[in-house]
């Protein structure tokens, strides 16, 4: 190689990645004091970059013996200033996987990653069920095939065909041909209350910005950390 091809190459090593200059940059976000409030102003920037589910996010269980378990859900909520338990909140299928996690360790961690805006938040803490109102309210607020799905499917168990799953989808559409089709007991909705949330923002050359909440228990108040990258 060349004296000249050399200095190319290290020309481009030096130079941030084009791509990079194209996404939305976030300002500072170390003096931020409310992390919820930084949450909503992300989240806003995700509906309007990302291709589709803004609200997608990875949640992190543990079984019994401690083995990990991840898998991707959707955000359904997050509570308004005010609450006690202020939290981000998902629906599922209590008998599940995740459910059975959950119900035998009530903690979980969550992260949101949008690729459109090379930014990440990251959730830790404890699990609560949602009450039995507030799940029905969006149950009730699912397209009606969601709905029957809820019945059809015993979610995370074996089945042994496609066409017995829509076998029971049928079974259950002929049971509640019209009208309101009542929530099932095994499925409702879980709310992480965070002890920590982490927002992280891509920089040139691994040089990323993190900024941690963290506290003590849920009816503390956020103290606000930078972390190296």
């Amino acid at each position: 190689m060349s004296g000249s091809e050399e200095s190319d190459v290290s020309d481009d090593i030096d130079k941030p990645d084009p791509a990079y200059a194209a996404t939305p940059q976030a300002e500072d976000f170390a003096a931020v004091e409310d992390p919820f409030a930084l949450f909503a102003e992300w989240m806003a920037l995700a509906e309007d970059s990302e291709i589709n589910d803004p609200n997608a996010m990875a949640l992190a269980t543990a079984d019994t013996s401690g083995l990990p378990n991840v898998r991707m859900v959707l955000l359904k909520g997050v509570d308004v200033e005010g609450r006690k338990d202020r939290g981000f909140v998902f629906y599922t299928n209590l008998e599940s996987a995740k459910g059975n996690e959950l119900e035998a360790n009530a903690q979980a961690a969550l992260l949101f990653h949008w690729k459109s805006l090379r930014r990440q938040i990251r959730v830790r803490g404890p699990v609560s069920a949602v009450d039995p109102a507030e799940a029905d309210a969006y149950y009730q607020s699912r397209p009606r095939q969601s709905r029957i799905g809820a019945w059809a499917s015993d979610q995370s168990r074996p089945l042994e065909s496609r066409f017995a799953l829509e076998k029971n989808v049928a079974l259950v559409a002929a049971r509640y041909p019209i009208g309101e089709i009542p929530r099932p007991p095994h499925w409702s909705g879980f709310r992480v209350t965070p002890l920590e949330i982490e927002f992280w923002h891509d920089r040139p050359f691994r040089l990323h910005d993190r900024v941690a909440f963290r506290r003590s228990d849920e009816h503390a108040p956020f103290a606000r950390t930078r972390l190296y990258p």
